[in-house]
C-alpha cells in the first residue's frame, strides 16, 4: 500500500474543514468528496445576503455542486467558526493567517491544522524544487518548469501559481519533477522543505498581515530549515536579507549575483553573458540580449533558475527557454495594440519594488494605473522613478489617496511634469488612459498593491483589465 493510499485510509470516519474556497481548495475539496469523506466548508461568505458584494458572496453553482456531492456548510461571519471547531482536521487557505486567533483557539483545542501544501510536500514521491521571495518568483519557477519541460520531463506546477498539488498527488511518478511557488503565508507554517530551494529576494511584504518584518522573514526560512544534507539552496549574493541566511543552510548552497561572481553559482559576467562558476570551473550559457523577455529583473530570474537546477537539466533547454519563453500572464504581459499605443497587464507588480522592476524594463515615459488595498508597505521608495518614468499616473483603490501624495511629496515632483489622475473603477482608469494616450506610447496596469479592496486575487484584476482592453 502506498504512502497516498494509507493517508486517505487514515482520513476515513475523520471531520474534515476547509477554510475558504478558490483556488487552493476547490479540486481537493472534490478529491476528499469523491473518497466518501466527511467534508464541511467553512467560509466567511454567504448565500443568504444579496446586498453584499460578489467577491464577498458564496458561489451558487459551486455550493450546489457541492453540496451535491455530501459536503456540509458553515457559511457567514457568525457560523462559520462553528464548522471549524467540531472538525478534527482543519486545511486553511494560504489567505487564512496561521496565527489568526481562530486557527489558534482550534490548535489550543487539539484539531490538527495543516494546509494543502504542507500536506504534499509530505506525500510527494518526486523530488521538490521551490522558489519563494518578495518579487520574481512567479517568473522563476514557471522559468525551472520551462528547463525540465524541454528535457522531456513530466512537470507538476503548482503552490502559489499553476493548479492545486494535492489533488494531483495520486497521478505522481517518482521520475517526475514538482515544482513550486510558495509565499510566506504558505511557509509560515511549513515542516518539511523542498530537495531544492531558492530564495529570489527579500524585501518589505505582506507586512499588513504578517506582524513585522522579523516574522516575515522567519516564515521564508522554513524552505530552508527543514533540508536534508543533500538538499540545494540558492540565495541572492546581492541581497543582505538572503545573504545572512547562509549558515542555516544545510545542503549544497549556491548563489546567483548580478554584480559579482559567487565562488559556487550563477552570475552575469562583464560580457552580458549568464554564467555558472562550479568551484572555478566556469561555463558560459547565453547571453542576456538573447533573453526573450525584457528587463535587466528578468536576468536575475534566470540566474535564480539556472543556479537552482545547475546539473539537473542541459544547457541546451536552458538557452532555448531564453530564446522562446515570452513570459508569465499578468507579469508585463502584452495585451494588445491600438492606435499605436501598446498596453500591458503587470497586475501581478502588487509591491512597490515589482512596479520598479517593470518601469525599468521600458525606455520611455508611460501612462500608469496603480492601487489597490494597502499591504502596509510604504510607496515613498518608488515615488522617485515614477517622477522619471511616468507622465500620467492613474491611481484608484483604497491606496489611491497614499500613492498620490508619496508621488507628490517626492524630490521633483514640480519639476516633473507628471500628471495625476484619479478614477474610481477599472473602466475609468482605463478610459482615461486611452484618452490621453498618443501613438507610441506604453499602458501598463501596475498596480503596487493587492487586488483585494476589489477584486479576488490579482489574475482576477488583471482579466478584467485585459478584457477592457480588448473591447476598446
Amino acid at each position: 500500500m502506498s504512502r497516498v493510499t494509507r493517508f486517505f485510509e487514515y482520513l476515513k470516519g475523520k471531520k474534515i474543514s476547509f477554510i475558504g474556497v478558490g483556488v487552493s481548495h476547490n479540486d481537493l475539496i472534490r478529491l476528499f468528496l469523491d473518497k466518501g469523506l466527511d467534508v464541511s466548508v467553512c467560509d466567511v461568505k454567504t448565500l443568504m445576503d444579496d446586498t453584499v458584494a460578489s467577491k464577498d458572496k458564496f458561489p451558487d453553482e459551486l455550493y450546489d455542486e457541492l453540496s451535491k456531492k455530501g459536503a456540509k456548510f458553515f457559511l457567514g461571519k457568525d457560523n462559520y467558526i462553528n464548522g471549524i471547531m467540531q472538525a478534527d482536521i482543519i486545511f486553511r487557505t494560504p489567505g487564512m493567517y496561521f496565527n489568526h486567533p481562530d486557527i489558534i483557539a482550534a490548535r489550543e483545542k487539539g484539531i490538527v491544522v495543516t494546509s494543502e501544501t504542507e500536506l504534499f510536500f509530505e506525500l510527494c514521491p518526486c523530488k521538490i524544487y521551490a522558489i519563494t521571495g518578495s518579487d520574481g518568483k512567479s517568473t522563476t519557477t514557471t522559468l525551472v518548469k520551462e528547463f525540465f519541460e524541454r528535457d522531456g520531463k513530466k512537470v507538476i506546477l503548482g503552490g502559489n501559481i499553476g493548479k492545486p498539488l494535492l489533488s494531483r498527488i495520486e497521478e505522481i511518478g517518482e521520475d517526475d519533477v514538482a515544482v513550486v511557488e510558495l509565499s510566506s503565508f504558505q511557509l509560515i507554517s511549513m515542516r518539511e522543505s523542498p530537495y531544492a530551494a531558492a530564495i529570489t529576494n527579500i524585501t518589505p511584504n505582506h507586512l499588513n498581515v504578517h506582524k513585522t518584518m522579523e516574522e516575515y522573514i522567519d516564515a521564508k526560512c522554513n524552505i530552508l530549515r527543514h533540508q536534508s544534507a543533500f538538499s540545494k539552496a540558492v540565495l541572492n549574493l546581492d541581497n543582505d536579507n538572503t545573504k545572512k541566511l547562509a549558515p542555516i543552510v544545510r545542503g549544497r548552497l549556491s548563489y546567483f549575483s548580478r554584480h559579482t561572481t559567487p565562488e559556487n553559482g550563477s552570475f552575469l559576467d562583464s560580457d552580458g553573458w549568464l554564467c555558472y562558476n562550479d568551484r572555478g570551473s566556469v561555463t558560459k550559457i547565453v547571453h542576456k540580449n538573447d533573453i526573450r523577455i525584457p528587463g535587466i529583473h528578468n536576468v536575475e530570474n534566470f540566474l535564480t533558475a539556472i543556479a537552482l537546477t545547475w546539473g539537473d537539466v542541459t544547457l541546451e533547454g536552458i538557452a532555448s527557454t531564453a530564446k522562446e519563453f515570452g513570459g508569465v500572464e499578468h507579469r508585463i504581459e502584452f495585451v494588445r495594440e491600438l492606435d499605436g499605443v501598446r498596453y500591458y497587464n503587470d497586475s501581478i507588480a502588487s509591491s512597490p519594488t515589482r512596479v520598479m522592476a517593470g518601469l525599468n524594463s521600458f525606455d520611455r515615459k508611460m501612462i500608469v494605473i496603480m492601487g489597490g488595498r494597502d499591504k502596509g508597505i510604504s510607496f515613498a521608495p518608488m515615488a522617485p522613478l515614477i517622477l522619471e518614468k511616468v507622465k500620467l499616473l492613474i491611481v484608484m483603490g483604497e491606496t489611491a489617496n497614499a500613492i498620490k501624495t508619496a508621488v507628490e511629496s517626492a524630490d521633483g515632483f514640480s519639476e516633473s511634469n507628471i500628471v495625476i489622475k484619479e478614477a474610481t473603477e477599472m473602466e475609468e482608469a482605463v478610459k482615461i488612459a486611452r484618452e490621453n494616450a498618443k501613438e507610441g506610447d506604453i499602458v501598463s496596469l501596475s498596480p503596487a498593491c493587492t487586488s483585494f479592496d476589489k477584486y479576488r486575487m490579482f489574475e482576477e484584476r488583471g482579466n478584467h483589465f485585459k478584457k477592457i482592453v480588448n473591447e476598446l
